[in-house]
């Protein structure tokens, strides 16, 4: 029996490849009381603190990056 290893190769994802929904939603699981949104855009991350101007945000390369600067913004602020 022969595997057809194109359509099971498609369907894994590489080691370094994010599920960008999963990680908005801990983001927002984590976060959501401070911040009232958080996107990836092209790559960049980013989350808007609730109560700072629009174009005020925290940004980063990855998931796991905009987890410690918003931690990093949030104890900057005492709110940690």
């Amino acid at each position: 029996m022969e595997n057809d290893s194109t359509s099971e190769d498609s369907r894994r994802r590489g080691p370094f490849d994010v599920d960008e929904d999963k990680a908005l939603a801990a983001l927002e699981l984590q976060w959501g009381e401070e911040y009232d949104e958080f996107w990836v855009d092209d790559g960049q991350w980013g989350a808007h603190r609730k109560g700072t101007p629009d174009g005020e945000a925290v940004t980063a390369a990855t998931p796991d990056e905009l987890d410690r600067a918003i931690r990093a913004d949030s104890a900057r602020r005492g709110a940690l």
